[in-house]
């Protein structure tokens, strides 16, 4: 296959998929990465796709947002781990806000039972997983719910977050980046997901490493707002202390 029809395909495939990746694309056409790696490139200097970590996107879809199924089902193994981490986190009583985004519901998925504090969230996922805990203070937050992520937003969240002070937020972002800080796709949750931010003494974000270098419509924080990131090993190590160079502890797990 010449250079034209191989990028024509992974132009193709990306905008069926919404996404493609480096490793998965030369296995597809029995080529290096470094071949796809230069395809990627001339296809983003044409205007054709976006390229992120590992990957790119189609352009024109720098929003786009897959629906709660496909993120629960996107690197799966990363995000348990992160989970798992991020219990360690978690005040000895206090009080915590959980966002919504699949690994802070696995986090709340996988709380132990016995334990005793106060929870804040405006996801509903999250709040479903936490509501039979009987030590947990459980307190959901309202607004309208946006469908494909199951979140309340817009003026009675904002309203909520402005009348607390927890002792911890666990944050989710769609992508991430030293120099651009946290985005997501929709402006009415990246403003919940500020507040949220700035209603804790301290900013955990959980996001896994396939998430770095995307960038996203609504940018909602930067890393001079977040004390830990916990992500999986495949960071990108420059990425890694650029994030660690903005004053934000990294921890791979």
């Amino acid at each position: 296959m010449y250079a034209p029809e191989r990028r024509q395909e992974i132009l193709r495939l990306a905008r069926a998929a919404g996404r493609v990746d480096v490793l998965s694309l030369a296995e597809e056409f029995q080529v290096t990465a470094e071949t796809v790696r230069r395809d990627l490139k001339a296809l983003d200097r044409a205007g054709l796709v976006r390229r992120v970590h590992g990957g790119a996107i189609p352009a024109g879809r720098l929003d786009f947002e897959p629906d709660l199924a496909e993120r629960e089902a996107t690197a799966a193994d990363e995000k348990d781990r992160i989970a798992r981490a991020a219990l360690a986190e978690l005040p000895d009583g206090g009080s915590v806000i959980l966002d919504a985004g699949s690994t802070t519901a696995r986090l709340a998925a996988a709380i132990p039972v016995d334990s005793a504090f106060t929870v804040v969230t405006h996801a509903l996922p999250v709040a479903a997983r936490l509501a039979a805990h009987t030590g947990i203070d459980l307190h959901l937050v309202g607004g309208r719910v946006r469908r494909r992520t199951r979140a309340a937003v817009d003026a009675w969240a904002l309203r909520a977050y402005a009348e607390i002070r927890a002792d911890v937020a666990f944050l989710a972002t769609n992508g991430f980046s030293a120099e651009r800080g946290l985005t997501t796709p929709d402006l009415a949750e990246a403003a919940v997901k500020t507040a949220a931010l700035h209603a804790a003494r301290r900013v955990v974000l959980l996001a896994d490493s396939a998430k770095a270098g995307q960038e996203h419509f609504a940018r909602f924080g930067g890393f001079a707002d977040v004390d830990l990131l916990i992500t999986d090993a495949g960071l990108d190590p420059a990425q890694q202390a650029a994030i660690e160079a903005a004053g934000t502890e990294v921890a791979l797990v």
